[in-house]
C-alpha cells in the first residue's frame, strides 16, 4: 500500500514539475539560444529537484570532483541502469552537455524539454545523424565543456555491464579531452527496464580518477575504451557492496590487465 501510494504522488510530482519547467526552460532558451551552458544547468535542477521531491528515492554523490572541471571539457561515461540514471547524475557538481537516442527527443513532454535544454540528438545507425552529432559534440568539447555519454547505449535489463560503443572514445582522443568514468549503482530499482513504475531505491553515483587522452590517436580508441570498461567493471562490485574505491596500486593492476587484452598499440601514456 505503501509504495502505491508514494508511487502515484511521484507520477503526481514529476508531471506537475515537468508542466511546469517547460516554460521556465523556454524562457532560458528564448533569452540564451546559443547559451548550452545555461539551459543545461536549468535541465540538471529540473533533474535534482525531480529526485529530491520523489519520496522512494535516495540519492548520493561520492568521489572528488576534477578541481578543472569548471573551464576543461571531459567525456564523462557511465554504465546505464535505468531511466532514472539522468536523475541522479543531474546531482553531480559540473555542467554537462548530454548525447541521448533521438528517440527520447521525439516523445513528448520530456522530449521538448530535453531540446530545450540543449542536449544532443542522435539516430543510432543513420550516418547523417551520428556525423551532425558527432560535429556538435565536437564543438561542445572544444568550448571547454563536458559531455555525458551511456556509452552501452542502451540500458542493462540485467545490472551487468555491457558492451561499449567507440563513440564517447573516439571523440575523447579526436577533442585530446580525459574521460571521466562514473559508476552507478541502485537506479535499476528505481525504475527497471520495461516498466512504467516507480521504485523504492538507494542509489549511488561515484566519480573514479580521470583517464587523460593526451598522446593518443585512432588507433588507441579500441584499447582506451577496454580500459574504461575494465575500470567501471572492477568498481562497479565494490559499489554494490559500499566498499571504497580501489586504490592507485589496484588501478595499475586492471589498467595492465585491460591493455593486454587489446594487443595493437600499447598505450603509454595513460595512467
Amino acid at each position: 500500500m505503501r509504495r502505491t501510494v508514494l508511487g502515484a504522488f511521484s507520477y503526481l510530482e514529476f508531471g506537475l514539475l515537468l508542466v511546469a519547467w517547460l516554460p521556465i526552460l523556454g524562457v532560458v532558451t528564448l533569452l540564451g539560444r546559443n547559451n548550452v551552458r545555461r539551459r543545461g544547468r536549468w535541465m540538471r535542477r529540473f533533474g535534482r529537484l525531480t529526485a529530491r521531491l520523489t519520496p522512494l528515492w535516495r540519492f548520493r554523490i561520492e568521489g572528488q570532483r576534477p578541481a578543472d572541471i569548471d573551464h576543461t571539457a571531459y567525456v564523462v561515461v557511465a554504465n546505464h541502469q535505468s531511466s532514472a540514471d539522468p536523475f541522479l547524475l543531474s546531482s553531480l557538481p559540473w555542467d554537462m552537455r548530454w548525447i541521448a537516442k533521438i528517440e527520447l527527443f521525439r516523445a513528448p513532454p520530456i522530449g521538448w524539454l530535453m531540446r530545450l535544454g540543449g542536449d544532443l540528438a542522435v539516430e543510432r545507425g543513420d550516418g547523417p545523424s551520428v556525423r551532425a552529432m558527432m560535429a556538435d559534440a565536437r564543438t561542445t568539447l572544444d568550448g571547454g565543456l563536458s559531455l555525458m555519454v551511456f556509452p552501452e547505449g542502451t540500458r542493462s535489463s540485467n545490472g551487468e555491464l555491457g558492451r561499449f560503443k567507440d563513440g564517447a572514445f573516439e571523440l575523447a582522443i579526436a577533442a585530446g579531452v580525459p574521460i571521466l568514468p562514473v559508476v552507478l549503482d541502485g537506479t535499476r530499482t528505481c525504475r527497471p527496464k520495461g516498466s512504467w513504475w516507480f521504485g523504492d531505491a538507494d542509489a549511488v553515483a561515484r566519480v573514479l580518477t580521470p583517464i587523460p587522452t593526451t598522446g593518443l590517436g585512432p588507433n588507441d580508441v579500441a584499447a582506451l575504451r577496454e580500459l574504461v570498461r575494465t575500470r567501471i567493471s572492477a568498481e562497479l562490485p565494490r559499489l554494490v557492496a559500499r566498499l571504497p574505491a580501489a586504490s592507485l596500486d589496484e588501478l595499475d593492476a586492471l589498467d595492465a590487465l585491460a591493455l593486454a587484452a587489446v594487443p595493437p598499440e600499447p598505450l603509454t601514456n595513460l595512467s
